[in-house]
């Protein structure tokens, strides 16, 4: 009897892995599998338990990470990523020992602090190099002459 409550659990989480796409259960229908197998073989009940416990907790331990990781490689960045790379306008005199700066792109104006430590001019173009928090970590463009 065991053996049919393994094999519902497993099938719940599939389908329900399925339909969310969010590696949210596979974990655990490794392992109802793995006590599905048990209850074949004639282990008890407790076995069952402990081995869906820990072939759960040891596949969400080992390999999410990996999954995650590769699930996220052609990640588009949204939002605040997506300014990474893009060039800004300085509208306020950016220098970090005055704790002072702001830029402008696309239309909205962020805080900003140079990579490299130095003072850079209103109106100046830069580049966005980082995110830290709500500040944009620039570096500034150099300026092509005409």
């Amino acid at each position: 009897m065991e053996g049919i409550f393994w094999l519902i659990v497993l099938v719940v989480m599939a389908v329900i892995e399925i339909i969310t796409l969010g590696l949210t259960t596979v974990w655990f229908a490794g392992g109802a599998l793995a006590a599905f197998i048990a209850s074949l073989l004639g282990a008890n009940i407790v076995v069952q338990v402990i081995l869906f416990v820990v072939v759960s907790v040891l596949l969400l331990a080992l390999t999410r990470p990996l999954a995650a990781e590769y699930l996220n490689k052609g990640r588009i960045r949204t939002n605040a990523d997506s300014l990474i790379g893009k060039t800004a306008i300085v509208k306020q005199e950016i220098d970090n020992l005055k704790a002072q700066g702001q830029v402008s792109v696309d239309g909205q104006e962020w805080t900003a602090r140079s990579v490299d430590e130095q003072v850079i001019s209103k109106d100046m173009q830069v580049e966005i190099v980082e995110i830290k928090g709500v500040k944009l970590m620039v570096k500034e463009k150099p300026q092509i002459s005409e």
